[in-house]
């Protein structure tokens, strides 16, 4: 099992400020599980920012998971995103692995999952912190938040009296346990003033939010984004926009926080994938996200970072080659594309897309293939919009972070994960999330296996990224031996740290493809000659 401990030697126990609790200590690594950061978001409470939590009395144990976030089922996520444990409202809690409960004031790493604002929980096996903390002498801390309407339905954004902060209530969320991890992490053996956020996919795009977040900024010092950038923050209108969908399918009168409280979690949810089916398409795939509210998160992340404000926080972004290839097994007409279908989704994307800069969908495709020349991913209509989603979801905005932190000023890394999974280099590749179980040691696990194998090359980018990250948390930076010498980002080299079966330092790769999308977001697009594939 992933992250299964190895035999049980003594139960630490630790004074927070809420009341003591009890862990387990195994092999050296000390672990609490399940401590509540905030009261239940029951009841009343359902659409409210987070409280503390109320005291207990005696010594609570935290040697098993709470409860995660109540959440819609998908089956096909469900090898990352799985919620361990049972659903319930009782589930704004941390996680700790630490290698000693002293002062060494080590580094803090708190991840954030992804999972779409959707799915998700700290619990997941796959981040069982364990092994980071044993291989870098760190604190690991994963964490829960709310999720889907429960925390991005933005029914302050609508309503008045009462609904006041009812808004990025997942990023509320975010922020308290950040806050608790300032105020207990010392007493973990843990460093409040070293803590990296890290986290990937809606994980990476919550730190990019975070970056936006006056509140949040000065309770970290390091960022790491994996395929999770600042493009994903809505503006007011569409969120009220989705609060209000939300709301009709919830029917019955204008709610209160007593009616909201009474609603059944099934018919929330139900209210919830009603909203999603009727307002996305291929353009805009998610809709309950964070929105700039003006309370919370006070303006768009690549707004907050060109200006500098994050100056003070060093960043790692990166993303891996074929991210797309996660998510076209949702796309049953992908499989069998032409090139006139892909003409055709062309045609949808830039008429939904926002590319003010973008020439007519037929030349747009030929201007792509011409940009993957070279590359695999040109050879068929299925992979050359594997390409296009992966550059127009992933890679651009990964760019764009990158750009913007070292524009301001401020210590920027970018990398680029091409290891393929062995078992199904060709339909999985180097897909979405494939660098998480590398991250947190997972290499050789059978439930992994198909997409790590455990050979020497994957045991080295195992040992190559871990120490990467590791590095970046205790000093700022992410170079170290095993690696090739890694600059800073920067707008004239834009080098990339390639981290697959070799490690290179590459300038510029993918280089064409950003160019094209940097084209097409900000000026019109020469005439070109319309030309077929």
């Amino acid at each position: 099992m992933l992250g299964s401990e190895a035999s049980v030697l003594s139960y630490p126990e630790v004074e927070t400020n809420y009341g003591r609790i009890r862990g387990l200590e195994s092999s050296g690594v000390h672990t609490f599980r399940g401590i509540p950061y905030a009261a239940p978001v029951a009841g009343v409470r359902r659409f409210l920012p987070p409280s503390t939590p109320e005291p207990w009395v005696g010594v609570r144990d935290c040697t098993q998971y709470g409860e995660a976030v109540p959440q819609v089922s998908l089956p096909i996520f469900s090898f990352l995103n799985l919620a361990a444990g049972r659903l319930g409202e009782d589930c704004l809690s941390v996680s700790v692995w630490t290698p000693g409960l002293d002062s060494a004031r080590r580094p803090v790493l708190v991840w954030i999952h992804g999972g779409g604002f959707l799915i998700g929980a700290g619990s997941t096996a796959m981040y069982n912190g364990r092994a980071l903390a044993t291989q870098g002498d760190a604190v690991v801390v994963t964490i829960n938040y709310r999720l889907g309407a429960l925390g991005y339905a933005h029914l302050g954004s609508i309503f008045g009296d009462g609904f006041e902060e009812s808004t990025n209530l997942g990023v509320r969320d975010q922020i308290a346990a950040l806050d608790w991890v300032r105020d207990h992490i010392a007493r973990f053996g843990g460093d409040p003033e070293n803590v990296t956020v890290f986290g990937q996919s809606a994980g990476g795009m919550s730190i990019a939010s975070l970056l936006a977040a006056p509140r949040a900024r000065p309770l970290f010092q390091r960022a790491i984004c994996m395929s999770g950038a600042g493009g994903q923050v809505i503006e007011r209108d569409f969120a009220e926009g989705v609060a209000r969908e939300f709301v009709s399918r919830l029917g019955g009168p204008p709610p209160s926080h007593r009616s909201l409280a009474q609603i059944p979690m099934e018919d929330l949810l139900r209210a919830q994938n009603e909203t999603m089916n009727g307002m996305t398409n291929l353009s805009r795939l998610m809709v309950f996200l964070p929105f700039v509210d003006g309370d919370v998160i006070t303006e768009q992340p690549l707004d907050a970072v060109r200006r500098g404000a994050t100056r003070g926080i060093s960043l790692l972004t990166g993303t891996t080659l074929e991210e797309w290839k996660l998510f076209r097994m949702l796309d049953p007409g992908v499989r069998g594309l032409s090139w006139n279908d892909l003409s055709q989704r062309f045609g949808a994307m830039f008429r939904e897309g926002g590319f003010p800069g973008a020439p007519s969908p037929q030349v747009a495709m030929t201007l792509w293939l011409e940009a993957l020349q070279g590359r695999s991913a040109g050879s068929s209509p299925n992979e050359a919009w594997c390409a296009f989603q992966s550059a127009r979801m992933f890679h651009y905005p990964c760019a764009q972070l990158a750009e913007a932190q070292s524009i301001a000023g401020g210590p920027a890394y970018r990398y680029l994960v091409t290891w393929r999974a062995p078992a199904m280099r060709r339909s999985l590749g180097a897909a979405h999330a494939i660098d998480v179980p590398f991250v947190f040691g997972a290499v050789g696990n059978p439930l992994v296996l198909p997409l790590t194998g455990f050979g020497v090359a994957a045991r080295t980018l195992e040992q190559n990224l871990q120490a990467a990250f590791l590095t970046f948390a205790s000093g700022g930076t992410p170079g170290h031996s095993g690696l090739p010498e890694w600059p800073e980002y920067d707008l004239e080299s834009r080098t990339t740290m390639i981290l697959g079966r070799e490690f290179v330092a590459d300038d510029g790769p993918l280089e064409r493809e950003r160019a094209l999308f940097e084209q097409w977001s900000t000026e019109v697009s020469p005439a070109r000659v319309e030309a077929g594939p």
